[in-house]
């Protein structure tokens, strides 16, 4: 229930030009009574409730300032920029407001104890539960970027993310692994023999764009396995990551105004119609073929479709981040070098048993703990909840801040690259 100030004003005039009328103070007496009853009723129902929400730190309600403002900050700087603000200001458990949304922010791991054990975290526990299988983001977004209820990544299917798991678990594991590793080295040496091709006047090479081209081809190779324009694919991408990041919590209002959204629609509708060609292609070889497969055309379809638009950004990004870290730290490519060749001998590197590359897995757990692609996970709470004693209304949004989460006590050397801190795990 809402009650504007300007109406509780006039009534309370009203009621004060009623009782100062001498001949309406016994007709009005009860009245007023149980007016000023009600009024005192819904004065400690608001007070209650703005005490509950107050209780968590975080920016103040104002009146409906504190949600603007809120929402301000994170439409002008960022998600990522506005959440490390309000975590450094207020803590590692913050409220604030999203389009009129209350969302929290946690950005520490913070242990819960099972049979007197410590068994999971915070983070752990968001990420497991069934009360946040949804993603929240801005409806109207969504649709512009082709992602509301449909997808893998925003539609809160959980059946079918555990048919998708099942293909990323084969392609993780025995013959499947070997067949990606092998797909990787050829697809690397392939864009390296050409490298020529990706070189400027100046005898400089974009290695971001050429780890795009590789993790391009590779998702191909394992997907579709489709002639396509990577260049021109790449583009279309890129466009389609600047749009996403562009409407994901912007307003309704926003989406009402055609020159604001149109760019962004283009684009999204330019990768989409791309993908539909490139799955057209493969619907027509798996027609032509000898055998056919529906779970590979559902593989076709779903994973390549979603993988292609991620890949390049996520996957390329980390690499390259993983090559700079390799550079500051030539001790660290060394030790990394003579592990590999210990290990593989005279074997090809698709017969390696990966898993006893030791020194290479912390390197690649260091390197996305130090450098992040992605660092903050949206969720929304699907039904009542607690975490860390706090409780969590359904509905509410819940942003989880790894880009500083990695940086805490959790890691020996939290503010440093150093393979020790994954030493122990």
């Amino acid at each position: 229930m809402s009650v504007s100030l300007g109406s509780l004003v006039g009534s309370l005039g009203s009621l004060g030009s009623l009782v100062m009328h001498p001949y309406a103070v016994g007709s009005v007496s009860g009245t007023t009574g149980a007016m000023l009853v009600l009024l005192c009723l819904l004065l400690c129902a608001l007070w209650t409730r703005r005490r509950s929400s107050a209780s968590l730190p975080g920016p103040s309600f104002w009146g409906g300032l504190g949600p603007l403002l809120s929402y301000g900050r994170f439409m002008c700087t960022g998600i990522g920029t506005a959440c490390n603000y309000y975590n450094g200001k207020y803590g590692s458990l913050v409220r604030v407001w999203i389009n009129g949304e209350e969302t929290l922010i946690l950005s520490k791991q913070v242990a819960l104890e099972y049979c007197s054990q410590i068994w999971s975290t915070a983070v752990y526990h968001v990420l497991k539960s069934a009360h946040y299988t949804a993603r929240f983001g801005s409806k109207r977004g969504l649709e512009c970027i082709g992602m509301e209820g449909r997808g893998i990544i925003f539609n809160s299917n959980v059946p079918l993310w555990r048919k998708v798991r099942a293909y990323f678990a084969k392609a993780l594991t025995g013959p499947g692994l070997q067949r990606t590793v092998g797909i990787c080295v050829r697809s690397t040496a392939k864009h390296l023999d050409d490298v020529q091709q990706m070189t400027d006047a100046s005898g400089h090479v974009d290695v971001l764009n050429l780890l795009r081209c590789i993790v391009v081809d590779i998702s191909n190779r394992l997907f579709l396995r489709v002639p396509l324009d990577e260049g021109e694919l790449l583009m279309k991408i890129h466009n389609y990551f600047e749009t996403w990041q562009s409407v994901l919590i912007k307003p309704d209002l926003f989406f009402k105004i055609g020159w604001l959204c149109n760019k962004h629609e283009k684009a999204a509708k330019a990768l989409q119609d791309a993908m539909e060609s490139l799955i057209e292609i493969k619907r027509k070889s798996l027609a032509e073929s000898e055998k056919l497969d529906d779970d590979r055309d559902f593989t076709s379809e779903l994973i390549f479709a979603q993988m292609v638009i991620a890949a390049p950004d996520t996957l390329s990004v980390s690499l390259f981040f993983m090559l700079v870290l390799l550079k500051q730290n030539p001790e660290v490519e060394l030790r990394i070098l003579k592990e590999i060749l210990v290990e593989s001998g005279s074997k090809e590197v698709e017969h390696m048993d990966l898993q006893n590359l030791k020194v290479l897995e912390s390197f690649i757990n260091e390197c996305l703990r130090f450098h992040p692609v992605v660092d903050f996970t949206m969720r929304k709470a699907l039904e009542d909840d607690v975490i860390d004693g706090t409780k969590v209304a359904k509905g509410t949004n819940v942003i989880l801040n790894m880009g500083l989460m990695h940086r805490t006590e959790f890691f020996p050397k939290p503010n440093e690259f150093c393979l020790e801190n994954f030493d122990k795990l």
